[in-house]
């Protein structure tokens, strides 16, 4: 299979290394300098240092050029920068079906990646989202790695599932595009919200409670914005919840050790080099929550934390201070 990678970040060098060996890569970097870099070396120091790009993956600075004649497209940049992306890959008259990684809200108008996409690819362009637990080191390095695509279009999902399902990366399908969107953003609010946790040094009773009540709020706002509730007992659910607020590896739980020890937001974002998701995503979350009504104590803590300047300390202890309900609700 053609596969054009858009996105020469971390999640889309080591995507573009993991299918190297079983298909043809073409990798997308907007910055021309950055591509023309890598190409010299082959290499992405800035994103994901210490790995050397198969000789078969092309890179190419021209969108229209990186997406000629390929018969997928793996959208791998931040949410952030979806919607120009798409727009662009519109105007290069790209048919082909488009699968998009990032996880989160659209920055301000709180949409998710799906929506972005109907608004500016073609309806009759075949879509779906590909989330799950997964670190892009561990990919690159060709660790095992399992995730789901979700998309509404039954070709689209055999085709994709048959092509990119290995021995080192399993695929699962699902229809269910909104239950897998919202889990992958949620997710990583919970993230930040259990590195504060053990920044604080508040132990693994704590830590596990944290991430289970994250689910039932991931849950809640997923199911009623349409999403199934077994969607979020599954990879792109609990599976991504479990690595994302326990792995060393996560940007978001690196913001809330951070702003554990006192860190403003603008340096930890200004040492970490890379997007975290999480903490757009948690204003966007908290403002749909209260549209839709939905009770998310975590993420308003993790947002008075990020944007209002609540001590961490504090914030935990309103958590801690909440009246006692029945677990299920």
């Amino acid at each position: 299979m053609r596969i054009a990678v858009l996105g020469a970040g971390a999640w889309g060098t080591a995507i573009s290394i993991g299918l190297a060996a079983r298909h043809d890569i073409t990798l997308w970097a907007r910055d021309a300098a950055q591509c023309a870099a890598m190409r010299d070396s082959r290499t992405n120091p800035r994103y994901l240092p210490g790995f050397s790009l198969p000789a078969t993956v092309r890179l190419e600075s021209e969108i229209a050029t990186a997406v000629s004649d390929c018969d997928v497209v793996l959208l791998a940049t931040t949410t952030g920068g979806l919607r120009h992306t798409l727009q662009s890959l519109r105007r290069a008259s790209c048919a082909a079906p488009a699968v998009w990684l990032c996880k989160g809200f659209e920055r301000d108008s709180a949409k998710l990646p799906h929506e972005v996409c109907a608004e500016e690819l073609d309806h009759a362009v075949p879509c779906g989202v590909l989330s799950g637990p997964s670190f892009a080191v561990e990919v690159a390095r060709g660790l095992p790695t399992a995730l789901t695509l979700a998309t509404s279009d039954s070709g689209l999902a055999q085709r994709v599932v048959d092509e990119l399902h290995g021995p080192r990366l399993r695929v699962y399908s699902s229809d269910d595009v909104v239950g897998v969107e919202v889990a992958g953003a949620v997710k990583n609010v919970m993230a930040i919200a259990t590195g504060i946790c053990d920044g604080l040094a508040l132990g693994f009773n704590a830590r596990a409670a944290l991430m289970t009540r994250g689910l039932a709020e991931m849950t809640r706002l997923g199911v009623r914005m349409g999403g199934r509730i077994e969607t979020f007992m599954g990879l792109a659910g609990i599976g991504d919840l479990i690595l994302t607020c326990t792995g060393d590896l996560s940007r978001n739980r690196r913001v809330g050790l951070a702003l554990s020890r006192g860190v403003r937001l603008d340096a930890v974002l200004s040492e970490l080099g890379h997007v975290a998701e999480g903490v757009y995503t948690a204003r966007e979350v908290t403002r749909i929550a209260r549209e839709f009504a939905v009770d998310m104590p975590i993420t308003q803590a993790v947002y008075g934390v990020l944007f209002d300047g609540v001590p961490p300390a504090i914030a935990v202890n309103a958590l801690l201070e909440r009246e006692p309900k029945p677990e299920t609700s």
